[in-house]
């Protein structure tokens, strides 16, 4: 199997996960997403909103666009990046659609990539010190922090007596139907 295959896999692992999380987590009502529960990004929300801007973050390096991947408010304002725990959006409807467009940019995004590009170097600055490192590398950090971050979300809802269903990968493949 190749890097382009593997992180296909991923991206509809992704994809399939966050639209198994948000429909759990969309039955909560606003209070109890938003309740800090002693997680790292505080609450369910404030975890889900800590990965969108995450995931928003690495596609702009990854696609050299950032603008396409700046998040923004109602009216079109692209929201300034402030901090890994700012909240892009408060209302989770909002948070829902943008978590959805963003998904789908990710799969369409390694639909394109080959080999050869993820045998090459991204070059980023983080917390204001610029980095080259293997994009492969980059795109394996990008979805193992997706799984680690769920994972927080599943533990919490566990916590809250709410069964989030088997979460591995293998899962989704035994779910997947095969295309006609």
């Amino acid at each position: 199997m190749s890097w382009v295959d593997q992180y296909r896999a991923l991206a509809r692992y992704n994809l399939w996960m966050n639209d198994k999380l948000y429909a759990l987590v969309g039955k909560l009502d606003d209070a109890e997403r938003k309740r800090d529960r002693g997680a790292f990004f505080r609450s369910i929300h404030g975890t889900l909103n800590h990965l969108l801007l995450a995931d928003r973050r690495w596609m702009g390096r990854f696609t050299g666009d950032e603008e396409r991947f700046t998040s923004r408010d109602a009216s079109g304002k692209a929201i300034e990046f402030t901090a890994l725990s700012q909240e892009l959006y408060a209302d989770f409807d909002d948070l829902s659609r943008e978590r959805a467009r963003t998904d789908a940019d990710i799969v369409a995004w390694v639909h394109q990539i080959d080999e050869q590009a993820l045998s090459g170097d991204l070059t980023f600055a983080l917390r204001g010190t610029v980095l080259t490192k293997p994009l492969w590398w980059a795109v394996g950090h990008c979805f193992n922090h997706q799984t680690h971050h769920r994972g927080q979300v599943t533990t919490l809802l566990t916590q809250m007596g709410i069964d989030p269903g088997v979460t591995d990968l293998f899962a989704m493949l035994v779910e997947e139907k095969p295309a006609p």
